[in-house]
């Protein structure tokens, strides 16, 4: 039996993506699902195809009341809140020239305001069973920068200077694993609105990755035992050079 059976798991950004990959994975494991995303017809559809041991909510991450409706939600329903896998993110490339302060903003809101929203919708249930594990996405540009990254860069490193910080301060009852992937299959480039940059990223992401490997390794850090806590996974297509 999977060590995920009855575990409780909320998963942001479900609805597409490396969220739908882990929902997928991890819902046959016997995991009780807790998914939020905006779009919350596809979550109904994905929660309908998964099983009765999935819950969904509309979640916009920027807004910390609806992540705590999330974790409410989770409490609600399951009664316990076992792993947190913040995954929402928005990759709007620009260079600084440009002045895009709009993508700027909306990508700090989102990737970095995300993720401590999610952190402090579940602290205290984590605290008070001594027990949770926080997976934060960041991603491969949270270790290298790029012409035309540098933003996205610097939300991604935050994250990882997040987790970290968590880790830390965890005095070893809650584990923390970052999951720091390359070009994966998603919808993450759609929101690059320089066509220049998009038509880079377009060939740098035929030899992506399936969301579903993510998920696999995802899953590797989860299963380990209570007393290993697998840090961080970096995780690229063979072929990628950055």
């Amino acid at each position: 039996m999977s060590q995920l059976a009855g575990k409780t798991i909320i998963i942001t950004g479900a609805s597409s993506g490396l969220g739908e990959a882990m929902a997928r994975k991890f819902a046959p494991l016997g995991a009780n699902l807790v998914l939020g995303a905006r779009r919350e017809d596809k979550l109904g559809a994905l929660s309908a195809e998964l099983g009765e041991n999935v819950r969904f909510m509309k979640c916009d991450v920027t807004s910390f009341d609806d992540v705590q409706a999330l974790a409410q939600l989770a409490l609600d329903e399951f009664s316990t809140i076992d792993i947190l896998i913040n995954n929402a993110g928005l990759m709007p490339l620009s260079f600084f020239s440009e002045k895009k302060l709009d993508e700027w903003n909306q990508m700090i809101d989102v990737n970095i305001k995300g993720v401590l929203h999610g952190i402090a919708a579940v602290i205290d249930t984590m605290q008070a069973q001594k027990s949770g594990h926080i997976i934060n996405v960041a991603s491969v540009a949270g270790h290298v920068v790029t012409p035309s990254s540098g933003v996205y860069a610097a939300t991604k490193f935050a994250v990882r200077a997040i987790s970290e910080g968590l880790r830390q301060e965890s005095r070893g009852f809650l584990r923390t694993t970052i999951l720091s992937p390359g070009a994966v299959e998603s919808e993450l480039t759609q929101t690059i609105s320089n066509e220049k940059i998009a038509q880079g990223i377009d060939k740098l992401y035929e030899d992506a990755i399936r969301a579903e490997d993510i998920a696999n390794a995802c899953l590797y850090a989860i299963e380990q035992p209570d007393e290993v806590d697998v840090n961080e996974i970096i995780i690229r297509p063979t072929k990628q050079k950055l």
